[in-house]
């Protein structure tokens, strides 16, 4: 249920094991990359990096901050490593509890946190160069 994966997620078969009948909601968050173009450069793609058993781990734990703070019946978190086109989802979070309320509370809760403690990273490769989003190590615009 919180795994950090290569390739695509498999957003369907998220929301398809959250189904149940003691949950009259489910929320659904996908981060996808988005085409940002700034200064005549755009976003080619994203690449995210992890440090593995850590990630793994810190993804659990943010699933059990959940259960703990919110009336939850399912909680999944999926995050993706590698190479990931516009329009491709590199996170998907997906809620179901009783209650509108807490599903949408604990989805905005996941990402947070997740950009928070695990130890996942992001690097925006543009058409002119890249950068380390959250570092200080950025050579956009170097050839």
């Amino acid at each position: 249920m919180f795994r950090v994966v290569e390739g695509e997620i498999n957003v369907a078969a998220m929301i398809s094991s959250a189904q149940r009948p003691d949950s009259g909601a489910i929320s659904t968050f996908i981060g996808t990359t988005r085409v940002d173009e700034s200064d005549g450069a755009s976003v080619e793609y994203l690449e995210y990096e992890a440090y593995r058993p850590m990630a793994d781990e810190k993804l659990a734990e943010v699933g059990a901050e959940i259960r703990g703070k919110w009336d939850v019946r399912h909680v999944a978190i999926t995050h993706r490593l590698g190479k990931v086109a516009p329009g491709e989802a590199s996170v998907a979070i997906v809620v179901a509890s009783p209650r509108r309320g807490p599903a949408f509370e604990a989805s905005r809760y996941a990402i947070e946190r997740i950009k928070e403690i695990v130890p996942i990273w992001k690097r925006e490769v543009w058409s002119d160069g890249y950068v380390w989003v959250g570092s200080q190590i950025g050579t956009r615009g170097a050839k």
